[in-house]
């Protein structure tokens, strides 16, 4: 698997674009392109960092929503847009909790009222829950509820591909279920909002270091930090995610790559 960070940042980060990762799985064809999340600034991302076989009109397979916050799927109207002016024709899916259908049309309606009937190319919705293992474009997808907000909960997901796999928290402190999905994984992108050991409703570094110690993953990645954190504490981070990690810790960059059988090439 190739995990390219579009964005890494938080809601309001005017630097770093909302988190967004495109996870690519090679094939003897053109392979599987799947994007997680996709917040209000997360297409622009998606156009300056994606690989060209992504970026094309019918290059990307699924989209994963975690939960229904702005800076996590708002961005979905811009980019199918985009997909429609670039003459997309081949579907498309996109996986998330329920009423995922009737919250991405809403927001579509609202951004561009009347033009759905123009799309060309059919969007289809699969529905997921805790505990669900689903197939979806060369991919086994599991998720566990982590704990971010009641009134919009947000689900981890696990993709494992030809004994290689990746879990993306969302939003969340972690759970013993989102620990029970990331263990032995290759990947864990992990939301840290700061350097406090517990932050009510996310991550934070000490616990997310924690974390993939206990579950042996073999490389943490750091996204979502507090803007401030980042901009005033980016090298506490690094140096924190060495002590504990060595050499497979990461607080990456808009267009870095993580392969898990290597270390990050930086854009």
């Amino acid at each position: 698997m190739r995990i390219c960070f579009l964005g890494v940042g938080e809601a309001f980060d005017e630097h770093y674009p909302n988190t967004s990762l495109l996870v690519s799985i090679p094939s003897p064809d053109s392979g599987f392109h799947m994007l997680l999340d996709c917040g209000f600034t997360a297409p622009a991302a998606y156009y300056r960092h994606a690989p060209g076989d992504a970026r094309s009109g019918s290059g990307l397979d699924a989209i994963w929503i975690s939960h229904f916050h702005g800076d996590h799927f708002l961005g979905l109207p811009l980019l199918l847009l985009r997909f429609w002016e670039e003459g997309r024709t081949r579907p498309l899916t996109i996986v998330g909790q329920a009423g995922v259908e009737e919250k991405v049309w809403a927001a579509f309606e609202l951004a561009y009222p009347g033009f759905r009937p123009r799309l060309r190319y059919p969007v289809r919705f699969q529905e997921a829950a805790s505990g669900q293992v689903i197939e979806v474009a060369g991919a086994r997808w599991s998720f566990a509820l982590g704990d971010h907000s009641v009134a919009t909960p947000c689900l981890a997901v696990r993709l494992d591909c030809d004994g290689g796999a990746v879990m993306y928290s969302g939003d969340g402190r972690p759970t013993l279920a989102t620990a029970e999905l990331a263990r032995d994984v290759d990947l864990l992108v992990h939301e840290a909002y700061g350097l406090e050991p517990d932050t009510p409703g996310h991550g934070g570094v000490p616990g997310c270091l924690e974390l993939a110690r206990d579950v042996r993953a073999r490389n943490l990645a750091l996204v979502h930090v507090n803007r401030r954190v980042r901009r005033e504490s980016a090298g506490t981070i690094r140096a924190m995610l060495a002590q504990v990690m060595g050499g497979h810790g990461f607080l990456p960059e808009p267009g870095d790559v993580i392969t898990p059988d290597r270390d990050p090439d930086h854009g």
